[in-house]
């Protein structure tokens, strides 16, 4: 991977991103949209449209970076399907980064303040990510947020509070350089195994039953 370019994908959200990286992961450039719930509608011609301006052929790519979520069934499997298959094709290391570990890198102010995450899970439930860990929030419920905590919310309007959509929002602009640096690091490491690497669900599509009581993010392979 030395001396060649990484890309990065994210669709786990209705705003999507490809960005191109320098090996190390510093951000060249990017290209997000609004993709609402059709995210393969648009990803590979975004992709070309960032790889061609940049002068850079898909042969030319070092590596793959994709963030795993925890995101909505449809984009998660669109992103990460496109992301092995590109890897796959090219023979090139790919690395999955969770897009939540991403937009709270990102949200770091380097002030050592901690920082929490709240994302959507459908129309009314929540995902609260703290510590490392991902508590469902049930429509009608709150999460508890640690005292002195500052919380991050993404994808959520009118259904956070106005200060954490705010940090939500600077996260997101600065989503596509975590990626590519968190990225970066794991690719140099060797990257992951592409046929183990599965996205977070927090959605599942309609047909699809949910355990009773299941809190956790559901798991399928792609």
């Amino acid at each position: 991977m030395t001396g060649r370019p990484i890309l990065a994908i994210d669709t786990s959200g209705t705003r999507a991103l490809v960005a191109l990286g320098e090996p190390d992961g510093r951000l060249i450039d990017e290209r997000r949209w609004q993709a609402g719930y059709r995210h393969g509608e648009e990803l590979l011609t975004r992709t070309d449209e960032l790889l061609t301006t940049n002068k850079v052929a898909l042969a030319e790519l070092g590596g793959i970076v994709v963030g795993t979520g925890p995101g909505a069934f449809t984009g998660m499997r669109v992103g990460i399907a496109t992301a092995k298959a590109l890897a796959h094709g090219l023979g090139i290391p790919i690395a999955g980064i969770a897009t939540a570990e991403a937009l709270l890198a990102a949200a770091d102010s380097g002030a050592g303040e901690q920082a929490v995450l709240l994302l959507p899970a459908g129309p009314s439930d929540r995902v609260f990510v703290v510590a490392g860990k991902a508590i469902l929030v049930k429509g009608g419920e709150e999460p508890e947020i640690p005292e002195g905590a500052a919380l991050v919310a993404v994808d959520l309007p009118d259904r956070a509070p106005a200060e954490a959509l705010a940090l939500g929002a600077q996260a997101e602009e600065r989503l596509s350089a975590a990626l590519l640096r968190l990225g970066a690091l794991r690719l140099a490491a060797g990257g992951d195994d592409v046929a183990r690497l599965v996205p977070e669900y927090v959605t599942l599509p309609r047909g699809i039953a949910v355990v009773k009581g299941e809190v956790r993010w559901s798991h399928d392979r792609t």
